[in-house]
């Protein structure tokens, strides 16, 4: 049912413009920019916007709504009051061309300043090799559809215009953080990163994440790390390539042994064949020995999940869960991932959530053991 809504919509440039109150009719299941069409269409045919494919994957119609960047496209109306007043503004961190139009070459001129993929000389297109944990690592950051959200938000861009020539922004750091952590690229990006780029500005607000309308982690998954490497390269040169090949290959050794243990023995109360509270104290040694030599890049969070499950805590097993989909990258880890969650969701009495999970977990690895849980019922609400 139609009904009508109350925009304010910037209108002129930087210099000479001011926020316009509109009434314009709302049909349902329209989004943001149904509505600003149907404001050019019949009340402000001059009004500039920037749009392309509206299905959410161009980036052109970005913008900023109530004060937050999102895409217009995006934006379902029913996601606000019918008596709120909508408000629609430019991206605020760049400069406005007219009406909600913003000038958004900053980005295409730090795009051009960073080198491209750079493969070893001898090597010809078609030996590329690459293992699969390596290409889905950087598979995320190609997600990127340039809508510039990130980089509108980071308040190191949006509130000192000063830092712009020295400061890429997140979209460019995830661009650094790909190319760096490609094996078949030989450029040394990690000085770069900090020198030429501004990493260091960055203090992990979090807030590019935030507002990612693809979900891609970039604070976690590619600015902490390139921080990490960052660290490794510029502060402990000497040492370097030592405690890359022997330390941190030690100590990923012994977290992995110890996450295994750890795993098993909740594996074991899971299947039946111990009780949870006979292995809980070896249980969280293992846990403690595997956190004690994990980097800061590291999450154990699929561990923590399944423990906070036999411990009977819910919510905390669901929100392990939930965070360890977005850092384990093999098919097999998610599948777990997603078999702890349809166990959550069926001790919590969800069927429909837990017929997701339980799809979900077959759709990464059939054959995962720990569907054995739910035999073959589908638990179909």
């Amino acid at each position: 049912m139609g009904y009508t809504a109350k925009f304010r919509v910037w209108r002129g440039t930087d210099e000479d413009g001011a926020l316009n109150d509109y009434d314009v009719d709302v049909n349902e299941g329209e989004v943001v920019l149904d509505v600003i069409h149907r404001l050019q269409a019949t009340q402000a045919p001059d009004l500039a916007v920037r749009w392309n494919c509206k299905a959410g994957k161009c980036g052109s119609c970005s913008a900023e709504i109530n004060g937050r960047p999102r895409l217009l496209c995006m934006t379902r109306m029913n996601t606000f009051d019918q008596s709120e007043t909508v408000t629609v503004t430019p991206l605020r961190a760049f400069p406005v061309i007219r009406d909600l139009v913003t000038n958004v070459s900053f980005n295409y001129q730090k795009a051009r300043e960073v080198p491209s993929f750079t493969p070893p000389p001898d090597l010809k297109a078609g030996d590329y090799r690459m293992q699969q944990i390596d290409v889905e690592r950087s598979q995320e950051f190609r997600k990127c559809i340039e809508c510039f959200l990130c980089q509108d938000t980071c308040h190191v861009i949006r509130d000192h215009e000063e830092n712009k020539p020295v400061f890429a922004g997140p979209r460019f750091f995830i661009r650094i953080a790909e190319l760096d952590m490609h094996p078949l690229d030989t450029l040394e990006r990690k000085h770069s990163a900090q020198e030429d780029y501004g990493l260091g500005y960055c203090n992990i607000t979090k807030c590019c994440t935030e507002v990612c309308p693809e979900g891609i982690h970039i604070t976690d998954n590619a600015i902490i790390p390139m921080k990490e490497r960052v660290v490794d390269a510029k502060y402990d040169p000497a040492f370097g390539l030592f405690r890359v090949l022997r330390a941190r290959s030690k100590s990923t050794k012994t977290m992995n042994e110890q996450a295994d243990r750890a795993w098993s023995l909740l594996c074991s109360v899971e299947a039946g064949d111990v009780d949870y509270a006979s292995v809980r104290s070896d249980v969280e040694d293992a846990m403690r020995q595997a956190k004690g030599v994990a980097s800061t890049g590291t999450v154990l969070a699929s561990l923590e999940a399944l423990d906070h499950f036999e411990a009977g805590r819910l919510d905390e097993a669901a929100a392990e869960a939930q965070a360890s989909l977005s850092w384990h990258r093999s098919a097999q880890e998610r599948s777990d991932a997603w078999v702890t969650l349809a166990r959550v969701y069926d001790a919590q009495e969800r069927p429909t959530a837990t017929v997701e999970a339980i799809e979900n977990a077959r759709r990464h690895w059939p054959d995962n053991p720990r569907l054995r849980h739910f035999g073959g019922d589908e638990r179909r609400p």
